[in-house]
């Protein structure tokens, strides 16, 4: 086999290790608690978008399905619950299918949680550490809400289009018959072709105020202009990358388990196998785990811009072709 070299360059990995200790220089200075959960669980992700993987163990209950975790975003929470603080992990996660330029199916993902925090606040410390990584000042950072941007870029009012309208749109935009697509997924192909190559040019763009139904694990609360229902979300872009994924964290337990049964749903008429909940996050939400919010980033992407390259399997040891 001719393809047993690293993806990356050996002065390529150096610089990145020396990238990964200036993140955790950066949350040991803040006082936050690193952390290690496992890379494999009784649950996976029910995210319609999400694809888990999963495999067969031996455990002492017997022979399990244990899944790959796509984040460690539920193990991160049950310690939450129990008391940990404000806490981060560098951690190994998992996507089927997700092989490319941007995407790898094994990546690294930072992600941190402080209990008490409000959005703007995690705004804020987000867009410090990405300043952090970058050998040059990427300009200033900019808010954009969601409906704001599909008002600029496609004229459109994203949550009170026609439904029609917007998958002709969409078919259009796409070159793909989108003529029987859900709503998000319409909107999701204008967002990734339209308007994410346009976010992050001349600075750090936050886009917010997502639609209610894509809030995942987020709280939703009121639009202030009309009194719709939007996502407690964020995300922060740069250079036409979407970085990370940020929320006001979900603690309610009951709603969380109704958004579990509802993916699962949604999953069965999309032809897509059901994912197993994960019952330990709820019982951790009953016994209360704090108000705050948290983020997920893209840790091989922000090295990728840091380093200048143009594909991120130019920053791993070992991307999935050649594992």
């Amino acid at each position: 086999m001719n393809d047993w070299q690293p993806s990356a360059t050996l002065d390529t990995l150096r610089r990145r290790a020396a990238l990964m200790a200036r993140v955790r220089a950066f949350f040991t200075e803040r006082d936050v608690l690193e952390v290690e959960t496992p890379i494999l669980g009784h649950a996976g992700s029910t995210d319609v978008h999400l694809a888990s993987l999963s495999c067969q163990a031996r455990t002492p209950a017997g022979a399990e399905t244990l899944w790959l975790q796509t984040s460690p975003e539920f193990h991160m929470k049950r310690l939450l619950a129990a008391g940990a603080g404000p806490v981060f992990q560098i951690a190994r996660s998992f996507r089927d299918g997700e092989v490319g330029r941007r995407h790898n199916i094994e990546f690294s993902m930072l992600e941190w949680y402080r209990p008490g925090w409000s959005l703007d606040q995690l705004i804020e410390e987000t867009q410090q550490l990405i300043r952090t990584l970058l050998p040059d000042d990427p300009g200033p950072t900019q808010r954009h809400r969601y409906r704001a941007l599909f008002a600029r870029e496609l004229s459109i009012d994203p949550f009170a289009v026609e439904l029609d309208a917007l998958r002709r749109l969409a078919s259009a935009t796409g070159g793909l018959d989108m003529s029987t697509a859900e709503r998000d997924d319409c909107l999701d192909l204008l967002m990734s072709l339209v308007i994410e190559p346009t976010l992050g040019r001349d600075g750090i763009d936050v886009v917010l105020d997502y639609p209610a139904s894509q809030a995942a694990l987020a709280r939703r609360h009121r639009d202030p202009e009309d009194g719709a229902w939007v996502a407690s979300r964020f995300e922060v872009y740069l250079q036409g990358l979407e970085l990370a994924n940020g929320y006001d964290e979900l603690t309610d337990a009951q709603e969380q388990r109704a958004r579990f049964a509802e993916d699962n749903r949604a999953r069965a008429q999309a032809g897509l196998p059901e994912v197993d909940v994960d019952q330990r996050l709820l019982a951790a939400l009953e016994a209360g785990m704090p108000e705050g919010s948290g983020v997920a980033l893209g840790l091989d992407r922000l090295i990728q811009l840091a380093l200048g390259k143009s594909r991120i399997d130019e920053v791993m040891a070992f991307a999935t072709p050649r594992c």
